[in-house]
């Protein structure tokens, strides 16, 4: 047995990229991997990265997350917090009107008072992680035997519940590889959140979508927040009284630059990956599910961009929305690209081949698990055409069409339970809603969403009101939408505006309103239970945690260093500074600089056209740094804000994007073409400092 397991490992570190991969988990650094941080450069030991016991002695303790979305770091000794812009831009967003538009124009603090308060925003610091695998095994074999139902659900409620009561932090249980192993994470979390500063998005997003995710870039991605505490230091609701935190560590910044070689360490919260994804799911997700997401939401974006550069107010609504469909769909455009250019599948059917030995090579796991990869690929391949009305639905009808939120509400508040404890949050939800849709862009989007849905989605999902109107209109789908949308209720924001604002319900009869049955009646578990008749027998989802769990086993039997997926768990990746070689033997170089904004500068483009005052003030004065740079730093959604640091731990810049060639990286990580561009500290200082002129804020952090 002990030659089959070196066997294994040996075949296993051969297809297996070791280098610079992995998110692995901040609290768990072991001697292998600080070894291995420390040959590449790191000055620090793994006490100096993360240390429970002796809060403020890490640098973890300066490392925070913004609602579990983004990351941000501490700079100040006055609560001064650090992130991207486009982690903020949603704050931006909902601060901004025709009067001050601070996307466009940039918001800067220039005294305390100044600094604006954000309504249910809130940041978390990581106090402590514990191992609690054997206590939730326990528990949950305890609960079985009485033969009450546990799933991780049920779990987490009585878990989390037991530790913050013992400790007064909020409580987070994370299952790693499908159960094999449980962390409890517990946080301090802060609620009283100000923006300080955000430069326009001229500045901020240069380049706008066409850079994204592209290399090289030329955006200063940065935003400044601010915590505030009750006066006695303990977290609270915002009041005037509340001063800035006074934080257990604060990161110093590097002004000494940087060159390719050097070290990088990024410490954050990113949020999903499925590195343990078996080959059949990455097939099905390629040429099934991905494709048909990306090309309506490419299309969908098309309408909006075309609405936004007609009509400056559209693009102070849509900006937001469009700002998110961009990101993911230019995301898994990309992921469907580097699948296949990488050869993805194939990688992870030569690891399978490993696993299929090793499950055979003993009696009881073969009789386990002796199927599990062929069962994969039959469901998969059972599931695709249900699985498909469902993506075309998803992306159509509950994901495209504005005026579907509106009903929900509505719906939920007229018809769902304690209506009148939900009727102040879903007015003013109904409001805010209203207020971010134009008629134009919805009318146009609803014609495309709703013949995209009649020609895909297969007619035995199709509701009564989808049949009525198909019966009335058959494939004229300009006169059926025509009419349904003219003779709706749901398009007639004047009288729902009046709506959001008194205690009047609408009249039952407005839900036998054309419109809103063809939008509404459709329900997710017809869907769902298609999906699972097609399976007959174990659905996807658990015969996944089975693969996991036997590939975890597997290496972990083999001594082969891994690290979790991500689920929006404190991580560190560590890598160096350099360019790559991405494509026709084209070298690509590790960093972007300021002449190259005045080189894209272009006045006919949105994206590109740089504002007056900051144009001047890069011609009269060039800053020394550069813009952007890249490293190798292992990363994914959910990174965005957080700190690169140096061998020293001093932060040099700020984590916000990857590169084209790296969208595969959520289920497959390549090396040599996995890239993290970071926006240079320097380059962000020189901002503060000569467009924003904010000496007060250059004054509250230590630069080295």
């Amino acid at each position: 047995m002990k030659r089959i397991i070196a066997a294994f490992a040996a075949a296993l570190l051969a297809v297996t990229a070791l280098a610079d991969e992995g998110m692995w988990m901040v609290n768990a650094i072991g001697k292998a991997l600080e070894a291995n941080m420390k040959e590449r450069g790191l000055l620090l030991n793994a006490k100096e990265i993360y240390n429970a016991d002796a809060p403020g002695a890490a640098l973890a303790d300066a490392v925070v997350s913004l609602d579990f979305g983004c990351t941000g770091s501490v700079i100040s000794n006055r609560g001064l917090v650090i992130t991207n812009h486009h982690c903020a831009y949603s704050d931006v967003h909902a601060l901004s009107t025709p009067q001050h538009n601070y996307l466009e124009d940039g918001f800067w603090a220039m005294t305390d008072a100044e600094e604006i308060p954000i309504p249910g925003k809130s940041i978390q610091f990581l106090r402590r992680v514990i191992d609690v695998t054997e206590e939730a095994q326990a528990l949950s074999d305890a609960q079985q035997l009485e033969g009450k139902a546990m799933g991780f659900r049920r779990l987490s409620y009585l878990m989390e519940k037991k530790y913050q009561e013992e400790t007064g932090l909020i409580a987070s249980l994370n299952s790693m590889w499908s159960g094999s192993k449980y962390y409890m994470a517990l946080y301090e979390e802060y609620s009283d959140i100000r923006l300080v500063a955000a430069p326009p998005v001229s500045i901020a997003a240069f380049g706008g979508d066409i850079d994204n995710w592209e290399w090289p870039q030329h955006k200063c991605d940065f935003a400044l927040y601010r915590i505030y505490t009750a006066p006695d230091g303990k977290p609270a609701e915002y009041s005037p009284q509340n001063v800035p935190l006074k934080p257990t560590r604060v990161l110093e910044v590097s002004a000494q630059g940087i060159k390719v070689g050097d070290f990088t360490m990024v410490i954050g919260y990113p949020g999903r990956t499925s590195r343990y994804s078996s080959s059949s799911k990455i097939r099905y997700e390629k040429d099934v599910t991905l494709p048909i997401a990306n090309d309506i939401r490419r299309r969908q974006m098309d309408i909006i961009s075309k609405w936004m550069n007609a009509d400056e107010q559209v693009r102070l609504q849509y900006s937001n929305r469009f700002f998110g469909l961009s990101n993911v769909q230019e995301l898994q455009d990309g992921e469907v690209m580097c699948i296949n250019r990488f050869g993805v599948v194939d990688s992870v059917k030569q690891q399978e081949r490993q696993l299929q030995k090793w499950i055979e090579a003993d009696p009881d796991r073969k009789k386990e698990l002796g199927n599990l990869l062929s069962e994969l690929d039959r469901t998969y391949t059972a599931i695709a055409p249900a699985e498909r009305s469902l993506a075309f639905y998803r992306e159509t009808l509950i994901r495209g069409i504005r005026p579907r939120m509106i009903a929900t509400r509505v719906n939920n508040l007229v018809r769902g339970k304690s209506a009148a404890e939900q009727a102040p949050f879903n007015r003013k939800a109904l409001g805010e809603h209203l207020q971010e849709m134009d008629l134009r862009v919805e009318k146009e989007l609803w014609r495309y969403n709703a013949e995209v849905y009649m020609e895909n989605v297969d007619s035995c999902f199709w509701t009564s009101g989808q049949k009525m109107a198909y019966e009335v209109y058959g494939k004229n789908y300009d006169a059926m939408c025509e009419n349904l949308w003219n003779n709706s209720w749901l398009t007639d924001f004047e009288s729902l505006k009046k709506y959001a604002e008194t205690d009047a319900l609408p009249e039952e009869k407005m839900f036998q309103d054309t419109l809103y049955l063809f939008l509404m009646e459709n329900k997710m578990p017809a869907f769902n239970a298609a999906v699972d008749a097609a399976a007959a027998g174990d659905n996807v989802t658990n015969l996944g945690r089975k693969y996991t769990r036997a590939l975890y086993k597997m290496r972990e039997q083999a001594g082969v260093p891994q690290y979790p997926d991500a689920n929006s768990t404190m991580r560190i990746t560590y890598g160096t500074v350099g360019g790559y070689s991405p494509r026709d033997g084209v070298t690509y170089g590790w960093i972007s600089t300021p002449a190259g904004l005045l080189e894209k500068h272009d006045p006919a483009q949105y994206d590109f056209c740089l504002k007056n005052d900051w144009k001047h003030l890069l011609e009269v004065g060039m800053p020394p740094s550069g813009v952007d740079f890249l490293t190798d730093n292992d990363i994914t959604g959910g990174n965005s804000g957080s700190p690169v640091m140096n061998a020293e731990g001093q932060l040099i810049g700020l984590a916000f994007d990857g590169n084209k060639e790296s969208l595969a990286s959520d289920v497959y990580y390549t090396p040599g073409y996995n890239k993290c561009v970071c926006v240079d500290i320097r380059f962000v200082l020189w901002t503060l400092q000569r467009y924003a002129r904010m000496d007060r804020i250059l004054e509250e952090i230590t630069v080295k």
